[in-house]
């Protein structure tokens, strides 16, 4: 009799599936895989890491080249006015290195150099080229007819002037003293490109031998003049 009340009162439960226990988790959805945007993130690395090492190789790979210290005017060496700098390399610029130095000094400027520029070869050459339209004429000059102060690269003006050995009598602007007057500028822009002191072996004399830059037109008039020792030099205002 007992097993039978058991057998009616399990006939009476529910046949539902039992439910998880709190502490089960149901499974995630896998990710969704983006093998572009990985693909593009490696590319940037990349490319950075190559960035990196050309600066790193460009900073590496210099080299020590020629710069001036001083003015250098069409004509003249570098003598000592130089110094040596560190550049990057550079296959594209002709620049002048720092073993080519003793080279450079045996070669003149074709045209004037300003301070704390770094050399090119086709700035110099052995013979310094004139600039287009313009003529090379040299000058003997005596003590009263140049500034004391003259000096290669200064902008002048030449004036012809009479020298009667006495002082002139005409209204013209004269020095009186030197018997020197004025006949009016053969050239009013002028440039000088070098400057020579002529000494004895014992005194120095006072005479002065200056080269300078005119236009093609003013060389013969500026030329003869000088010949007939007819030429004064003064500083162009300003300059």
């Amino acid at each position: 009799m007992k097993i039978q009340e058991r057998t009616g009162a399990g006939a009476g439960r529910s046949a539902s599936p039992a439910q998880p226990s709190v502490g089960d988790r149901l499974p995630a959805p896998p990710r969704e895989r983006k093998p572009a945007l990985a693909a593009l993130a490696v590319l940037l690395i990349l490319v950075g890491a190559l960035g990196v090492t050309m600066l790193v190789l460009q900073v590496g790979n210099r080299v020590e080249v020629v710069k001036v210290t001083k003015e250098i005017q069409a004509g003249e060496s570098v003598g000592s006015n130089v110094t040596s700098v560190m550049v990057a390399a550079d296959d594209s610029i002709n620049y002048v290195t720092w073993d080519q130095l003793a080279t450079l000094k045996t070669l003149k400027a074709k045209s004037t150099i300003y301070s704390d520029t770094v050399v090119m070869g086709q700035m110099f050459g052995k013979k310094a080229a004139l600039p287009a339209g313009k003529a090379s004429v040299g000058l003997a000059l005596k003590e009263g007819q140049y500034p004391a102060d003259i000096k290669a690269g200064d902008m002048v003006s030449a004036y012809r002037v009479s020298t009667s050995g006495s002082p002139s009598n005409s209204t013209d602007d004269s020095t009186g003293s030197s018997g020197t007057s004025s006949s009016g500028a053969i050239v009013d822009n002028a440039q000088v490109a070098k400057v020579v002191e002529n000494e004895d072996a014992t005194v120095s004399t006072g005479n002065l031998s200056l080269t300078v830059l005119v236009d093609e037109a003013d060389a013969a008039a500026l030329a003869s003049a000088a010949a007939a020792n007819q030429v004064a030099i003064v500083h162009v205002p300003g300059n």
